[in-house]
């Protein structure tokens, strides 16, 4: 099992790079030692007792997980001036999305000499001839400034197409190298992808770009968005949190964006030190009972005089009586409104002990997916970029881009597609949350 999942670690590649690197050699001038060889590895688990080691037969006992280490080769696959390249971007809105697409066709531009670049317009649908999507021609020009701007100038949708009718309009379109910028999800499309062009012999790169603002991808320090997107939530903490010290009995509940991670919570709360309740997915939570959050709240209320609670959207799906099983177009089950039944529940509560109160409940969802990225989250969109076009030029595909541990790395596409990161409640940054908040490790349970 542990050599399977060893040799399942190794980034499949279209064949041997025979051509010397253009871009490159003009990039990194007489530097002769900063190439990357694909013998240049990262741990996957770094720490001295981690689970990493593997094997207990001979020659196997000092054996660990490690992934490929992200950077340009001396060696590339395609040769830059017949190869074209194509970007389409997945799923819901991220900050950071125009800058990756800007740094792709830059780097592709003047760091291969590449002079074909196509926008694949709304995601997946791009790639079934039936919608009708006309791919655009992406040029250093086109895209000089749409950083500045929130969104996506390609557009996105939710969902997965037919493999064999993505891949054949690839074909028509004459596309070598595929950049995908999405989820858990849009990688699994893009595996699906990597998977029929390998059965049809074709020579198609296709290299993922990691986004979500919920930051739940697995084996990654973040996703591009997430630094945004806590920032912007942090802004709401603040808003909320004097809403509520400004009046009597004030309560100010924020629903943040996490549909089964709860890090834009955390992060957001831990920035501001200034949330009392923190709910997330992952612990359980109960609003009756003497240790429930009801009661919790109105202790809060007689000592202080006011409350901050912070939730994520996938907390507390438990306390819905009757929970839907009608799924988005990904297939990802719609969820009850959080925000909503805590508003509703405590402004209840306090009518019922007649006890004064005044609930400001804030929800800022799309601010959150639609902004601008801060500068910090532009750099780190340009390194995934420039990552993800070196990869493609060496011949590499069916991977995903990755800072993992503080280095780029590539990551096997099937590994980031079998399921979501979560917050560790037995880890760090959950502790540091019930040590900022005070609140009861599990509240009412």
């Amino acid at each position: 099992m542990g050599d399977f999942f060893h040799r399942s670690l190794e980034i499949p590649k279209l064949g041997a790079a025979t051509i010397s690197s253009p871009g490159m050699a003009r990039e990194w001038g007489a530097v002769t030692n900063s190439w990357v060889q694909d013998a240049e590895r990262v741990l996957l688990d770094d720490s001295a007792a981690g689970n990493g080691v593997i094997g207990s037969g001979k020659g196997s006992e000092n054996a660990r997980l490690s992934v490929e280490k992200a950077g340009p080769r001396r060696s590339i696959f395609f040769a830059p001036e017949t190869t074209t390249c194509a970007i389409l971007t997945c799923g819901g809105l991220c900050p950071g999305i125009n800058d990756v697409i800007r740094s792709l066709v830059m780097h592709a531009y003047y760091g291969y000499g590449i002079r074909r670049v196509l926008g694949l317009r709304y995601g997946y649908e791009s790639l079934n001839h039936a919608y009708g999507h006309v791919p655009v021609e992406l040029t250093p020009e086109r895209v000089a400034k749409i950083h500045h701007m929130g969104g996506s100038v390609l557009g996105t949708s939710r969902g997965i197409q037919d493999a064999p009718t993505m891949v054949a309009r690839l074909e028509a379109l004459d596309v070598q190298v595929l950049f995908v910028v999405g989820g858990d999800g849009s990688q699994r499309g893009a595996r699906d992808i990597v998977n029929e062009a390998a059965r049809r012999g074709l020579c198609l790169s296709v290299i993922g770009i990691p986004k979500t603002i919920d930051n739940d991808l697995l084996y990654m320090d973040r996703s591009f968005g997430y630094l945004t997107a806590f920032s912007e939530a942090s802004r709401s903490l603040v808003v909320a949190h004097d809403e509520a010290r400004a009046v009597r009995n004030g309560i100010g509940l924020v629903k943040l964006m996490g549909r089964d991670s709860g890090f834009i919570a955390c992060a957001g709360a831990l920035a501001t030190a200034e949330a009392n309740f923190v709910l997330i997915p992952e612990v359980p939570f109960c609003l009756e009972g003497k240790r429930g959050l009801l009661a919790s709240v109105e202790a809060r209320l007689q000592k202080r005089g006011h409350a901050l609670i912070v939730v994520a959207e996938g907390a507390g799906q438990d306390l819905f009586a009757e929970r839907t099983q009608e799924t988005d177009a990904s297939g990802n089950r719609r969820y009850g409104d959080i925000g909503v039944l805590l508003k509703e529940r405590l402004t209840a509560h306090f009518q019922s002990k007649a006890m004064a109160c005044n609930l400001r409940y804030i929800d800022p969802g799309y601010q959150l997916r639609g902004g601008v990225a801060t500068p910090e989250d532009r750099i780190f969109c340009l390194q995934l970029a420039r990552h993800a076009v070196h990869a493609a030029m060496s011949g590499k595909t069916g991977m995903v881009v990755a800072l993992w541990h503080q280095r780029y790395v590539h990551l096997p596409v099937h590994l980031v597609a079998e399921g979501r990161a979560r917050v560790d409640v037995e880890g760090d940054l959950w502790r540091s949350v019930l040590e900022s908040t005070g609140q009861p490790a599990r509240m009412g349970t």
